[in-house]
């Protein structure tokens, strides 16, 4: 008999969390303003908002903390952290900083000058934020097959090799690197194959455009490529990211993701005129380059999160948990963006409530909804997140708009998963009553999504 699949871990410490009533999840999102950002964690059950910084670290993790060195300048921790990073990504040069968002704003600060061009995979929010804040353009070039979400294609984050050509014809001279988001989170968690990276690379380097990898889940693409794309069953994981960076010049990471620690992030560059060039930012921006707006201490526990989840038997437990998530909404014929994704499920709310329009925020709606259902927090990928077209104002219309239920790392059991996939199933049969969605109130002029104030409607 076949011994039945089991977490690649045990569990040694708990947190116990409360479920609330109705009525008080009635009050406390009236308060947060139709926003779950607003809310507060003791207000939610189950807490799907995001899986960055939310996993939970290893022993081993805990340990290194005990470890880290907190010296100002030179601190035995960033050189324990900088030999890892060179040892699986092969960059040369590295640059702390205290989470992904920071890691871009230190090296788009040196790279990007308005009127630029940089073209990517959808950029995630804070990346295209980072981009247009400084009057620069982010152009999506992502296949197109990954706007249709019942689509099952094995690595729907590709680049569209042609539309990036494309773009590189049209602006040269005016783009100063290329993003490659691994996996694609924007279009719900989509890896991109090997042969596409290269693809990407090797097209972007015959126009003399740099590659910067967006890396907060790259073990998880790794996984991907491992399990589904021709030739890369029998390598490792760490073989297979060694690969997907060959080509890279540099990457940008949130390590609160892939690295499962609480905050945390880094720059790898091989190019030294830009370590040269961001570490100028850095130091007024996050701090003494050596330390960049982190502890020894989480530096230790980066360098041990980076080792420990670029194992298979890590990444499969984890991603394991996501499919059987998909499994229980495939069983109540609930459309997500097919196939299942490595940190989250992204449920189609056009198709969900297809009774309320565009114009007032389908997946803002089902996010409340189904908070409102079971106390789960879960986070909108879509309109809101789009933002408005830094030119007319409007409101971006044109990608997916979605409802990703976020699966932080070693947190939850798959009992936790059934009551999620029961409450989305609740939401879902009573979908037709829901007809009227949210009006925004006020907004930020960027990354709205974060702190927006809505009003229900209807």
């Amino acid at each position: 008999m076949e011994l039945p699949f089991a977490e690649s871990w045990k569990i040694k410490m708990v947190e116990p969390i409360r479920r609330s009533t109705l009525e008080e999840r009635r009050k406390w999102l009236a308060e947060a303003h139709y926003n779950v950002f607003q809310l507060k964690a003791e207000q939610v059950y189950i807490d799907l908002l995001t899986d960055s910084g939310t996993g939970a670290m290893s022993d081993r993790q805990w340990a290194e903390m005990m470890l880290g060195d907190e010296s100002y300048a030179g601190a035995t921790s960033f050189y324990k952290l900088e030999a890892m990073i060179k040892r699986l990504f092969g960059m040369n040069y590295v640059i702390p900083t205290h989470q992904g968002r920071a890691a871009e704003n230190v090296l788009f600060s040196y790279l990007v000058k308005e009127g630029n061009v940089i073209p990517g995979n959808a950029h995630f929010d804070t990346t295209k934020g980072h981009i247009e804040a400084r009057k620069a353009k982010a152009i999506d070039v992502t296949v197109d097959e990954a706007r249709d979400t019942q689509l099952e294609l094995p690595f729907k984050g590709n680049v569209n090799i042609e539309k990036l050509r494309q773009v590189l014809e049209d602006n040269k001279g005016n783009v100063p690197f290329m993003v490659l988001t691994v996996t694609n989170n924007t279009v719900g968690g989509q890896p991109v194959s090997m042969e596409n990276i290269k693809a990407t690379c090797a097209l972007c380097h015959s126009y003399g455009v740099p590659v910067v990898m967006d890396s907060a889940r790259f073990a998880e693409n790794a996984y991907f490529i491992k399990t589904r794309e021709k030739g890369f069953a029998d390598r490792t994981i760490k073989e297979i990211v060694a690969e997907m960076y060959t080509d890279a010049d540099a990457m940008t990471m949130s390590a609160k993701k892939d690295a499962i620690v609480n905050m945390g992030g880094f720059i790898g560059m091989k190019r030294k005129e830009w370590y040269e060039g961001a570490k100028l930012f850095c130091i007024p921006f996050e701090g003494y380059v050596t330390y960049g707006g982190m502890n020894g201490r989480d530096m230790n526990a980066l360098a041990r999160g980076l080792d420990e989840n670029t194992e298979f038997d890590m990444l499969h437990t984890r991603i394991h948990q996501v499919a059987y998530l998909a499994s229980k909404l495939d069983e109540y014929g609930i459309p997500y963006q097919r196939p299942a994704g490595g940190h989250a499920i992204f449920v189609d709310a056009d198709k969900v409530l297809d009774r309320i329009p565009k114009e007032e925020f389908p997946a803002q709606t089902l996010t409340c909804e189904l908070y409102l259902e079971a106390g789960i927090r879960a986070c909108e990928i879509g309109y809101m997140l789009a933002d408005r077209d830094p030119v007319t104002r409007e409101n971006r219309f044109g990608g997916l708009d979605l409802v990703r239920l976020c699966i932080p790392r070693r947190v939850y059991t798959d009992n936790h998963m059934n009551v999620i996939a029961a409450a989305m199933k609740n939401v879902y049969d009573r979908r037709e009553t829901i007809t009227r969605g949210v009006a925004i109130e006020w907004e930020a002029p960027l990354m709205r999504h974060f702190t927006v104030q809505l009003k229900r409607l209807g």
